[in-house]
């Protein structure tokens, strides 16, 4: 068997398999996701209409690290479309400071995203938001049947779960499928026009595409070694970019300096982390508004020429785009940016797995120093009083 152009035993003699195989899957989970989603739909609306039905009603997307940033990439487009104040707040920042956050007179929706649904943050958010907000459901995306958050939601009448794929629970250190089939769920969940039959088609066959057409070039670029990498996108991009930046420091053990931003924000300051080392890579929006100033950053970057490399990712071909380096999602010219979430991010994930390589990193446990594991180490949890609750571990991500 092969994943990413790599024999399953060579991938195994490297630590690597797992990460190549959960990568590799994507295009197939997301249509096992989408059809789970179709089958709770009647239980899941029924949950969900009385409570959308409330003007007032509030939204936070919660989760850690990786499961942070789905609702980074979620929130413009849920708050345009639903008509409801969406926030995206990670549970490390609700957890130390829920009075800065929730709002104990307005109705809220706590949808939480966890891989393994177990983690202390994750727990915690939820006391805090019943603690604190008079009105509080939550909504817990997962894929673990066998965690916390899943269990709890059994037991309570303001609760829904939903858990996905057993294949989705990632058994590398890196979330990849867990994530994209998470926000595909969420996105499902919420808009369920985004995930008709003919859009999840659409987006497998793209996806696909990307892993079959790109794989090799990606590793070309990888083995180049840029010592910093920049990535850039707009609204709902920037989340994705935040993920991608994310994934490469994770697989290669924070050799590599990475970072993110907005194209109309990076000139702000983080432009001059540019050199002849760095790779810029830009998530180039649908949008035709947005579009514009993406592209304009792309022109700027290009003539400025101090930059070792600059790649845009995009949907849309168009003179300006074909001016320099560029890789084109299949298929999706006039998809929202929405959709484009799910095959941008794989170009992501795959240069970093092969920029792990090149390092000589394993991308299933790049930490060499054991520091920084799948499950996070010595978190304490104290209660809102200040009192300490003891200690717990958290599932990176």
């Amino acid at each position: 068997m092969m994943y990413l152009n790599i024999p399953e035993d060579v991938l195994e003699s490297q630590n690597a398999v797992w990460t190549a195989r959960e990568i590799s899957q994507q295009p197939e989970t997301w249509q096992e996701t989408a059809h789970l989603l179709a089958k709770v739909r009647p239980a899941l609306d029924g949950f969900l209409k009385p409570l959308l039905d409330d003007p007032r009603l509030r939204i936070i997307l919660t989760g850690a690290g990786t499961s942070a940033f789905i609702g980074e990439c979620l929130e413009p487009v849920l708050a345009s479309r639903l008509g409801r104040r969406v926030d995206a707040i990670a549970t490390t920042d609700l957890v130390s400071g829920p009075g800065d956050y929730f709002q104990a007179d307005i109705p809220t929706l706590l949808v939480s995203f966890g891989r393994s649904g177990s983690s202390p943050e994750s727990m915690a958010a939820v006391s805090l938001a019943d603690e604190c907000v008079e009105r509080t459901y939550h909504l817990v995306v997962t894929c673990n049947t066998s965690g916390e958050l899943y269990t709890l939601c059994q037991k309570r009448a303001n609760c829904f779960a939903i858990a996905l794929p057993e294949r989705t629970h990632d058994r590398s250190f890196a979330m990849t499928s867990s994530f994209s089939c998470m926000m595909l769920a969420a996105l499902g969940t919420f808009l369920p026009q985004f995930t008709t039959e003919a859009n999840i088609a659409a987006l497998a066959t793209a996806g696909s595409a990307v892993l079959e057409h790109f794989g090799g070039e990606l590793q070309k670029i990888a083995d180049i070694n840029f010592e910093r990498v920049v990535y850039l996108g707009s609204k709902g991009l920037k989340g994705l970019a935040r993920e991608a930046s994310l994934k490469l420091l994770e697989l290669t053990d924070g050799k590599t300096v990475t970072t993110f931003d907005s194209p109309l924000g990076f000139r702000h300051g983080p432009k001059t982390i540019i050199n002849r080392e760095t790779l810029v890579i830009m998530f180039v929006s649908n949008d035709p508004y947005t579009r514009q100033y993406d592209l304009d950053l792309l022109d700027e970057l290009r003539a400025d020429g101090e930059v070792g490399r600059v790649i845009a990712i995009v949907a849309q071909a168009c003179p300006r785009v074909m001016a320099g380096d560029y890789m084109l999602v299949e298929g999706l010219p006039d998809a929202n940016d929405t959709l484009l979430l799910f095959p941008y991010i794989l170009f992501a994930q795959v240069y970093a797995f092969y920029h792990a390589l090149c390092l000589g990193n394993a991308p299933d446990s790049p930490s060499a120093s054991g520091t920084v594991n799948r499950v996070v180490k010595g978190v304490t949890i104290h209660d809102h009083s200040g009192k300490a609750k003891g200690r717990a571990v958290s599932e990176v991500g």
